[in-house]
């Protein structure tokens, strides 16, 4: 498909303005990757001008620490829809990835004529929740005038997490103006979050394009690419990192952790008298889907479960896609009764995460076969 041609549609509310022309040395992204022993990565040679890098390393499947570390630029950020969102929109270089339709992967390489890879993360300013499950598109203007627009990827990188992005072209240098709309929230919303997040909104952020501003986005190649792990997610000041819960965090009783083409799914159970918000008067099942290192949320999954005692099937159905305060986003369904121990619950991903992955990621969360806890 020609990311070129125009998909927008509008979206919801009224635009709301924030934020201009970059600040010195104010509007840089802290790093703090390193692998997940903790160490931090050495570099093989001094920051470059330029894409990232256009060949994978070799290595295990699944999950692998990324050939590269960028920095990033972050011009301003945006709230719209009456204070429900909050909205970052960050500069890099520009980055091939790959696309997912079903569980087949495709390439898209940096097109001549990409001068950065943009992206968007929005969150509930409220919780710091970071908002999945929607759509985001980006409509750039320079003095009025059109430039690009597109509906861009829900992706997943290692620094980054969930987050919306795309290569773009431009049209020199000068200040730009990107306006950026969400569409609703569609996975259940509970707790707190029950009745919001319906609409979608829009913001604009200006982004200068300038030698300075190119200047800032460096990329450094690491010596661990190609080694199991991932870089840690950047610290991005306000910006709320897409973390799931810890598991000693979870409500309820945590069944185990079920793993699935380097996918962890942390299962917990949730009795009657605790699940009101989610059933009627029925005891939950909650399934809570991250990445193997740092807990990075893996939404747009297509998830089901069956629990099996002593040899008999006593439920089966799917997991609704959920996002709630205290569960975070998560995959549930309400029980006819509660599981006991001994009980077998199966997870089956009908559909893995529908995202566009960064390098390091597009080897894994695509072959996923079931996975079975014993509580």
């Amino acid at each position: 498909m020609n990311r070129r041609r125009f998909l927008h549609s509008a979206t919801g509310a009224a635009a709301v303005g924030l934020a201009g022309c970059l600040g010195d040395g104010g509007g840089d992204a802290t790093d703090t990757a390193a692998t997940d022993t903790g160490s931090t990565p050495t570099l093989t040679r001094s920051p470059t001008d330029g894409p990232a890098p256009t060949s994978t390393p070799q290595g295990p499947s699944g999950v692998y620490v990324q050939s590269f570390r960028e920095t990033m630029v972050m011009p301003g950020t945006a709230t719209a829809g009456a204070g429900d969102y909050r909205f970052a929109l960050l500069l890099a270089v520009p980055h091939r990835f790959w696309t997912v339709n079903l569980d087949e992967r495709s390439v898209t390489e940096i097109e001549d004529g990409d001068d950065l890879h943009l992206m968007a993360t929005v969150w509930d300013p409220e919780t710091r929740t970071v908002l999945p499950d929607s759509n985001l598109s980006v409509e750039i203007t320079r003095d009025g005038e059109l430039v690009t627009q597109e509906v861009i990827y829900r992706m997943l990188s290692q620094r980054m997490g969930f987050h919306y992005g795309a290569n773009f072209p431009l049209d020199g240098d000068g200040t730009y103006t990107a306006r950026l709309s969400v569409g609703g929230v569609s996975a259940r919303k509970t707790g707190a979050f029950e009745g919001r997040f319906e609409d979608g909104a829009t913001a604009t952020v200006e982004f200068e394009w300038s030698k300075r501003v190119r200047e800032r986005l460096k990329t450094e190649q690491l010596d661990q690419a190609g080694q199991r792990g991932a870089l840690r997610p950047m610290e991005m000041g306000e910006v709320p990192q897409p973390r799931a819960p810890k598991p000693a965090n979870l409500p309820g009783t945590v069944l185990g952790t079920g793993r699935s083409d380097g996918a962890k799914l942390v299962t917990t159970r949730l009795p009657a008298a605790d699940a009101d918000r989610f059933t009627d008067g029925a005891p939950y099942l909650a399934v809570s889907a991250r990445t193997p290192y740092n807990r990075l949320v893996l939404p747009a999954m297509g998830l089901s479960a069956a629990v099996a005692r002593d040899g008999e099937t006593v439920f089966e159905g799917p997991l609704e896609p959920t996002l709630d305060p205290e569960l975070g986003h998560h995959y549930g369904a309400a029980l006819p009764e509660p599981v006991r121990s001994g009980d077998e619950v199966t997870l089956r991903a009908g559909t893995p995460p529908q995202l566009a992955r960064h390098e390091g990621y597009e080897r894994a969360f695509l072959k996923m076969e079931p996975a079975t806890i014993t509580a």
